[in-house]
C-alpha cells in the first residue's frame, strides 16, 4: 500500500474537532499541555475561547470535563492514551462513568506505534481498562475517514465515549462512497468462506493486505473491521463464525482484555469457536522506530499472514 494515502488518526482528530467546533458551539476541548501532539492545537487556534489547556494533570482534566458535561457542554478531554485511560482511570470511572455524564475522551498516541517514546507510552492496555466501566463506548477507528465519523458519532451520543487514535500514519481505507459509520456495528471489508479476520486500529489495514497473500494459497478470508469494540455487534461476529467456523482477532493492543477477549465473551456464549488472538502477547513495549516495533511485535502484513496460515491448518 505504499502509494496509498496515508494519514495518522490523531491528524483526523484534530481536524475533526475543528469541524465539529464549527457547526456546534457547545463543544469545547480539553488538553493536558500536549496540544501539539494530540493535534486539538487545530481546535484551539480557531476557537480560543473553548479550548482548555488543563496542564499536566490528566485526572484533574476528567473532573473539569465532568463538571463542564453537568452544565450541558459536550467536552472532549485529550491526552495520551497512557495517561487518559491510565493515569487518570479514577476519574473517569467515578466522575464520567458513574454519573454517566456526557465526556468524550479522546485518547491519541496508543500501542505499540507509539515508537521511540518506549513502554512507559506505549499503552496496550487502554481498551481493557474502558471497557470494565459501565455505559462507557470504546472505539478504535482504522483510518482517516473513520476516526472523523467516529468523532462525530462520539458528539451525538449521549453519554461517555472513549476515542483511540494513533500516532503512526497509516493507510486511508475507508474512502468510498458507500461508506457509513454507525456505532455498535462492524463492517465487512472482504467476503470469505475459509475464516474470518476481525480487526480493530492500525492493523486493520495490514489484515487486507494479509488477505490477499492468504487468497493466493487458496485460503479465502472474510474481513471484518470492527471500529466499536463496545457496544460489540455481536450479530456479525456470531454470524461470521458460523459462516466460517474459524475466527482471529488483530489488534495493537494487549491478547488481554481486548477486542480478542471481547470476541471470545461472546463466541464462548453464543458460538463457540476456534480463535486465535493476534496483538501484544502479555509483554511491555520498547522504544524504537514504530514501523520496526509493529515488525517484532507481529502486527506487519507478513507476520499476521504467517500466524493466520498456520492457523488454517
Amino acid at each position: 500500500m505504499s502509494d496509498v494515502k496515508k494519514i495518522a488518526t490523531r491528524e483526523s482528530y484534530g481536524n475533526a474537532l475543528a469541524e465539529l467546533g464549527a457547526e456546534h458551539k457547545e463543544v469545547v476541548v480539553l488538553d493536558a499541555d500536549l496540544a501539539a501532539a494530540t493535534k486539538t492545537g487545530v481546535f484551539k487556534k480557531a476557537f480560543p475561547e473553548r479550548f482548555i489547556d488543563c496542564g499536566i494533570a490528566e485526572s484533574n482534566m476528567m473532573g473539569v470535563a465532568a463538571g463542564l458535561a453537568a452544565t450541558g457542554l459536550v467536552p472532549f478531554a485529550s491526552s495520551f492514551a497512557m495517561f487518559a485511560a491510565g493515569r487518570a482511570f479514577e476519574q473517569v470511572r467515578n466522575s464520567i462513568g458513574y454519573p454517566n455524564l456526557n465526556v468524550k475522551i479522546g485518547a491519541t498516541h496508543a500501542g505499540i506505534s507509539v515508537g521511540e517514546d518506549g513502554a512507559t507510552h506505549q499503552c496496550n492496555e487502554d481498551i481493557a481498562l474502558m471497557r470494565t466501566i459501565p455505559g462507557m463506548v470504546v472505539i478504535s477507528p482504522a483510518d482517516d475517514v473513520e476516526a472523523k465519523a467516529a468523532v462525530k458519532a462520539a458528539y451525538e451520543h449521549q453519554g461517555p465515549v472513549y476515542l483511540r487514535f494513533g500516532r503512526l500514519a497509516v493507510p486511508v481505507i475507508n474512502d468510498r462512497p458507500d461508506y457509513k459509520f454507525e456505532l455498535g456495528k462492524g463492517v465487512v471489508l472482504r467476503e470469505g468462506k475459509d475464516l474470518t479476520i476481525i480487526a480493530t486500529g492500525l492493523p486493520v489495514s495490514n489484515c487486507l493486505e494479509a488477505a490477499e497473500k492468504l487468497a493466493a494459497d487458496g485460503i479465502d478470508a472474510k474481513v471484518i473491521n470492527i471500529h466499536t469494540i463496545k457496544p460489540l455487534d455481536e450479530e456479525l461476529v456470531v454470524a461470521a463464525a458460523k459462516e466460517t467456523g474459524k475466527v482471529v482477532t488483530v489488534e495493537e493492543h494487549s491478547v488481554i482484555g481486548g477486542l480478542g477477549s471481547a470476541v471470545c465473551d461472546v463466541l464462548a456464549e453464543k458460538a463457540p469457536t476456534k480463535v486465535l488472538k493476534i496483538g501484544i502477547n502479555d509483554t511491555f513495549g520498547e522504544s524504537g522506530p514504530a514501523v520496526e516495533l509493529i515488525k517484532k511485535y507481529g502486527l506487519d502484513t507478513d507476520s499476521i499472514y504467517q500466524k493466520i496460515k498456520e492457523f488454517s491448518k
